[in-house]
């Protein structure tokens, strides 16, 4: 025989489920009507279509060890660090298609990031407009599968120095990482441990002609 009390907690304790079950499900309601309201409610935007321009690519050729221009017209970010990237992806997608003058695996996936930082002129200070160091970050997969070679090695490295001078002139000086690291050199002698001098040799000594040499 169950005693009178424990029956009459039982009925309240199924009361009170049964009425939680209730206002739990109508709260579920609520907040999926408002979710759908902000859904409704929320202004549909176009997507942004960044307008193309024109970009000098400084292209590598490993049958003469050779850096030549080609100027293509490309969608390029406004900002000047996504505008990096977007020019270096393209460099590198042109290195890992068919046929390619200097080719190198990877494409555009080969740059993980490239940051900007403003030089400091001769007194120390770093003025807003000034000189530039462009660290431009490389994957490691991208370094594991480059072409080991002191040439191949150092047009890549050449190239890159010479796109983003030509894109972005205040861009006069660039450093390498590897995964966010420091690495000795890119594929076993191009060193990776220095600061790289960026200018455009091939526009100075005139268009589609070779580099005038490799920079220390």
């Amino acid at each position: 025989m169950i005693p009178r009390y424990q029956t009459i907690l039982f009925i309240l304790l199924l009361a009170a489920s049964a009425v939680m079950g209730v206002v739990l499900w109508q709260l579920r309601e609520h907040a999926h009507k408002r979710l759908l309201r902000g859904q409704d409610s929320a202004p549909t935007q176009a997507p942004t279509v960044t307008p193309a321009e024109q970009a000098t690519l400084l292209i590598a050729n490993d049958a003469d060890d050779s850096l030549s221009t080609q100027i293509l017209s490309l969608p390029l970010p406004q900002n000047p660090e996504a505008r990096a990237r977007a020019l270096l992806g393209k460099l590198f997608d042109l290195y890992a298609a068919s046929g390619s003058t200097h080719p190198v695996p990877g494409g555009a996936a080969s740059v993980a990031q490239v940051f900007l930082v403003p030089l400091p002129d001769a007194g120390g200070k770093k003025i807003t407009g000034g000189a530039e160091l462009a660290v431009v970050n490389f994957t490691g997969a991208f370094a594991s599968s480059h072409p080991s070679g002191i040439e191949t090695e150092s047009l890549t490295i050449l190239s890159v120095c010479d796109t983003l001078n030509a894109n972005l002139p205040r861009v006069t000086q660039v450093r390498f990482l590897v995964d966010g690291q420091p690495r000795a050199t890119l594929a076993g002698h191009s060193d990776l441990t220095r600061t790289y001098q960026a200018s455009n040799t091939v526009l100075e000594s005139g268009d589609g002609g070779a580099a005038g040499g490799k920079r220390p």
